[in-house]
Parts: structure tokens; C-alpha cells; sequence
């Protein structure tokens, strides 16, 4: 593996209070939200399990810390400033059960990852584990030279905005073992891979198609709140705005890799994933999300009697 130095977009991207990206639109003007294209295809995404689960952890949670439950006890869940606190109770649950943890642990890892496709050797702090899964993940990507590592990007046809792991290129076997070559998006996984296909192509998908946004030629201190509120006030000329949008290189819209790591396995596994299929269905979720905002499904009923008093 052969890592090149390409800068980082600004990782600080501003956001709104919906946690979405505000980028200067390309065309000039005053900045705009973004969709983060994990949200924006979740739209396709069956949410049972997902949801059998945080009634699982929430459950755990309170058990751990039943004061939870005298706190709720007295809660309207009608009422909205008791929804609020009620919600506060519930992520506070979820954070006692240990749910996140796998999340960090796998932030964890692709910051070492990040030391392995530089060629660094890991910090002191390192674990005997993540010795173990970088060792793993240094021996299946062998194959990849590393072209760019976790840049933003944007993708105007569907008003979304996210950042990819890695830009790999790669020469070798495809999917069918005929031959590929070129430039691939890659992403990082770290937690089950298992149900999660569609949502991953369509993620790849996406970010095949973007363009790269580089913050930092309009910042802003998104933690200065008189700073951001002026700055979203502020109207940019279409000549400048546009100098912070780069086209990608030639990069492949038919296949992208899933780099599979569980965390603490000491095991790492390669898949493709078809982004034709990928970019269908993130098309699908742009339509469902358009459907979403049809408020015309619904109509009163209207009787002789309503039609005289309208009269």
C-alpha cells in the first residue's frame, strides 16, 4: 500500500441545528443545508431491527440506573416540554446500556487505520487488539495505494453533502475475476455488515457521484454563534463560491469496496459492492423523500351541509 498526500478537506464543516452540513451553494449565495447522505438513504432502509434495538438498550439502561424511571414517572408523554425531557431520559438510558461504545471503538480504529495506509507505526497507546486488527487490515488492503482519506463531499442533484473514507486505487480481480483498474470509492466498516448492502452501495453510490467542497475557502467559527449567524446572512458571488468545488478524478460509478473490520476480531474481509444498484436506489429514496412532502393526499369531506355554511 502506497499512501499520497492529498490535503483534507476542512473536517469542521459547519452544520445546522439538524446536525446537516451548510455549504456556499455553487452557484453563488448564501449558504444552504445540506442533507448528509447517511440520512438521505436511510429512506430505504428497513428500520425494525434498528428499532427492536434501541428498545433493547433503553431497556438495559434503566435497569442499570433505575432513578431513570422515578425521573419518568411523573412525565406526560403529551405534553411537549415533558416529551423533551422524556427523550433526554430515554438517550441517557441507551448511553448507560454501553450502546455506543462499538461506535467509538470504531472511530478508534480508523484513526490507527489512518497510521497503517501512511506507513506510520501505531501510537504507544495502542492496545494488544488494535494491534491485531490493523495487522489484519494491513494485510487485506496490500492491494490498494491510498489517494485520499476522509474528504467531503456534495451532490447538487440531490441536495446532499458527506464525507467518504478513502479514495483507493486498485488493479487486480473484479467481482467476476475479470480484470479492473482505476479509482474506487472505499469505506471503512467496523460494525455488522450483515443486513446492510443496499444502504452501503447506495452510500458508495452517492459519493461516487459528488464533487469535492472545500470549506475552508469560505470558514467560518461554527462554535462562534454572532460569527455563524452572520455568516449565513452572507451572500457569496457565484465566481467565488465556485472556486471551492472540485470535480473528482475519473473514479468508478459500477463498483466500490466495503473494508470490513469488527472491532476487537483481529479479522478483516474485502467485499464489492455494485453502486449501479447503489445509485437506483438512492434515486428511489430522492422520490420517496419528494412523496414525504405531498400534502395533498388528504382531502376534508365536503357535504351539502358544509357547502351551506361556506355559503
Amino acid at each position: 500500500m502506497q499512501f499520497v498526500d492529498i490535503p483534507r478537506a476542512a473536517p469542521d464543516v459547519p452544520r445546522d441545528g439538524w446536525d446537516r452540513p451548510l455549504v456556499i451553494p455553487k452557484e453563488g449565495g448564501k449558504p444552504k443545508a445540506l442533507t448528509r447522505t447517511t440520512t438521505f438513504i436511510d429512506a430505504i432502509e428497513d428500520k425494525t431491527a434498528l428499532a427492536a434495538w434501541g428498545r433493547r438498550m433503553t431497556l438495559v439502561g434503566t435497569a442499570r440506573r433505575p432513578s431513570l424511571l422515578e425521573a419518568a414517572r411523573e412525565l406526560d408523554p403529551e405534553n411537549p416540554e415533558d416529551k423533551r425531557r422524556l427523550n433526554a431520559l430515554a438517550d441517557r438510558a441507551v448511553d448507560l446500556s454501553g450502546a455506543h461504545d462499538k461506535r467509538e471503538r470504531g472511530t478508534h480504529l480508523h484513526t490507527l487505520s489512518e497510521y497503517v495506509d501512511r506507513g506510520e507505526p501505531l501510537p504507544a497507546s495502542a492496545s494488544p487488539s488494535d494491534v491485531r486488527d490493523m495487522a489484519a487490515y494491513m494485510a487485506e488492503t496490500t492491494a490498494f495505494d491510498v489517494r485520499a482519506v476522509e474528504q467531503f463531499v456534495v451532490v447538487p442533484e440531490l441536495g446532499t453533502g458527506g464525507t467518504f473514507d478513502r479514495l483507493l486505487s486498485y488493479s487486480g480481480p473484479g467481482p467476476d475475476g475479470e480484470h479492473l483498474e482505476g479509482l474506487f470509492i472505499g469505506d471503512l466498516k467496523t460494525g455488522s455488515v450483515e443486513y446492510g448492502a443496499l444502504k452501503m452501495a447506495s452510500q458508495l453510490a452517492v459519493y461516487s457521484r459528488g464533487e469535492f467542497y472545500d470549506y475552508g475557502l469560505h470558514p467560518v467559527d461554527a462554535a462562534d454563534k454572532k460569527a455563524l449567524a452572520s455568516w449565513k446572512r452572507t451572500a457569496v458571488p457565484a465566481a467565488e463560491a465556485a472556486k471551492a468545488y472540485r470535480p473528482l478524478p475519473e473514479v468508478s460509478q459500477r463498483w466500490g469496496i466495503i473494508i470490513h473490520l469488527p472491532a476487537g476480531t483481529g479479522e478483516c474481509t474485502l467485499y464489492w459492492v455494485n453502486l449501479e444498484i447503489g445509485w437506483r436506489a438512492a434515486v428511489l429514496a430522492r422520490d420517496i423523500r419528494q412523496m414525504r412532502g405531498v400534502r395533498t393526499a388528504m382531502r376534508p369531506w365536503v357535504s351539502r351541509i358544509t357547502q351551506a355554511l361556506a355559503a
